[in-house]
């Protein structure tokens, strides 16, 4: 089964280099081996539901660790 999900952590910083709580998400993604997509509000990402779950759970401790006080999460079932 193939998902794909969608994150914003905040809080939100409109100027300057992305906080911690956002870029380390994209790290714990990028050693997972999946290839995300790290935007101004958010992150997407997509794989195999063994590979994406597991490090969807590492994301959230991830950016809770690093200062995050809310993550918005959106995970979609892609594959037919």
């Amino acid at each position: 089964m193939r998902l794909r999900a969608e994150f914003t952590t905040e809080p939100f910083h409109g100027e300057g280099a992305p906080p911690p709580h956002a870029t380390e998400t994209m790290e714990v993604l990028e050693k997972a081996g999946l290839a995300c997509e790290f935007g101004p509000l958010g992150t997407s990402v997509a794989g195999p539901a063994a590979t994406l779950l597991p490090a969807l759970q590492e994301v959230l401790a991830a950016a809770f660790t690093h200062g995050a006080t809310r993550v918005t999460l959106q995970v979609e079932h892609v594959d037919g």
